[in-house]
């Protein structure tokens, strides 16, 4: 019988480069003139995976939302897996906004992975959801190789991560 070989379509972003980048963007926002006397704040909620940016106006949360998105850039956290949230506002003349990170694949962007696989029509390749990742599987590595190439052609609105070949 002829080998399968498998590979894992997976996402989510690296937490301590996310709390790195925060904090570099609060050293920039310290530092610039147009943020002195501000209450302009970005806040790392690690267990929820939620930005909480809170600034004096709607001008002050563009800017700071500039900061921390290049920041974020700068330490190659993936900007296509934040869900950005409306700018609201908040108690004490403030505007709030949260920023959600997406650390897994949710089931319909799952759906539209293993449905451009099949779509494709890839020998002897098979899409199969489980959980937050799709699994995919052929005995041929080079079909493997097929699908990931046709795989990261494509967006799905989060950066896809490709783990646990064999």
């Amino acid at each position: 019988m002829a080998a399968t070989y498998s590979f894992d379509v997976t996402t989510g972003v690296d937490l301590q480069e996310v709390d790195n980048a925060v904090n570099q963007a609060q050293k920039e926002i310290a530092q610039r003139y147009d943020f002195k006397g501000s209450k302009s704040t970005i806040e790392f909620k690690r267990a929820e995976s939620l930005l909480a940016l809170v600034a004096d106006s709607e001008f002050q949360m563009d800017a700071l939302f500039d900061v921390l998105q290049s920041r974020l850039i700068k330490r190659g956290v993936p900007v296509k897996n934040l869900d950005i949230g409306e700018v609201k506002p908040a108690g004490g003349d403030t505007v709030r906004r949260d920023v959600k990170l997406k650390m897994q694949l949710d089931g319909e962007t799952a759906k539209k992975v293993a449905a451009a696989i099949k779509d494709a029509k890839l020998k002897k390749v098979q899409a199969a959801i489980q959980g937050e990742q799709v699994r995919v599987s052929s005995p041929s590595k080079d079909d493997l190789q097929d699908a990931m190439t046709l795989l990261r052609g494509k967006d799905f609105g989060v950066q896809l991560n490709f783990g646990n070949y064999r």
